[in-house]
């Protein structure tokens, strides 16, 4: 509270006590600092707001016109503490997240659509690119990001790991035959994806062995779900987050290749600014997220 705030609050209360050292003891400060406060209103003022005498003090009219002018205000200041403090403690309003496309729409939505059932009175706004985004300059309350997070300005939240799977549909494993090793992938088509650079490794390990196995085949594309399609087609062998992969695996669309050899895991984070006391919406979902995907 401001300094001329400060001196409200404490001409309210000398103005309705019996005397400064009541007001004092009501506000716990000294009867010297009550009388402080309500000569520094009068000198601001130019007027005179209490006739004090030894004995009793009274308010001047103009004194008993500021009063109820100093009530409003200081009502006022409650009633926008208050609006500050609902907003902070109660999640509400537009909340902007970003995330992976992939990850976005597989993995984050259905724990989404249960935040939102939690808290109806938050509105989301989703973003869905695979860009790293800058939370502050695209007004982005909460981003989920993959790879390390090296930025002071940030708190990033690590989630459960996103593995990643090879597969192929029967049909084509039925023509060209299922790979055994990772070197047996050179014979076959393998679907790659754009942003691997122009020459792209799936990397496979197993105890302590690695094997590079180059991505050459007949097919490229910038988005996941296009080549899962690709894939699902009979046109080759898929690499791509457990997100993407895990449906159609299950479903018997398409076959998990080398289970006993691992490829590189993707770390996933959530990732909010580094406010002090982030606000109730903010709170929530990392809270909620972290819950389902931590």
């Amino acid at each position: 509270m401001s300094d001329k705030l400060r001196s409200m609050q404490v001409f309210v209360v000398a103005a309705t006590a019996d005397s400064f050292a009541a007001a004092a003891k009501e506000l716990d400060i000294s009867s010297v600092m009550v009388g402080k406060h309500v000569q520094a209103l009068e000198q601001q003022l130019g007027a005179s707001l209490i006739e004090r005498t030894t004995r009793r003090h009274t308010l001047t009219e103009i004194g008993a016109s500021y009063l109820e002018r100093c009530r409003d205000v200081l009502a006022s200041v409650a009633a926008a503490d208050q609006v500050a403090e609902n907003l902070r403690s109660v999640p509400q309003g537009r909340l902007r997240v970003s995330a992976p496309v992939v990850f976005g729409a597989l993995r984050l939505m259905p724990v989404i659509s249960e935040y939102s059932a939690a808290y109806p009175k938050v509105q989301i706004d989703l973003q869905l690119n695979n860009r790293v985004v800058d939370l502050a300059e695209e007004e982005i309350d909460i981003a989920l990001r993959s790879g390390s997070v090296n930025d002071a300005e940030l708190i990033a939240r690590p989630l459960r790991a996103t593995r990643m799977l090879a597969a192929a549909s029967p049909a084509y494993l039925a023509r060209h035959g299922t790979p055994g090793h990772p070197s047996d992938l050179a014979r076959h088509n393998c679907l790659a994806f754009a942003s691997w650079g122009s020459n792209p490794q799936w990397r496979f390990s197993r105890d302590g062995q690695m094997v590079a196995v180059p991505v050459l085949g007949s097919f490229v594309s910038n988005n996941g779900p296009a080549l899962l399609a690709a894939a699902l087609n009979g046109m080759g062998v898929v690499v791509q987050p457990d997100s993407l992969l895990d449906e159609p695996i299950a479903a018997g669309a398409l076959t998990a290749l080398l289970p006993d050899w691992q490829l590189p895991t993707r770390v996933m984070h959530v990732v909010r600014r580094a406010e002090h006391r982030p606000s109730a919406k903010v709170r929530s979902f990392v809270d909620f997220v972290m819950e389902r995907l931590g």
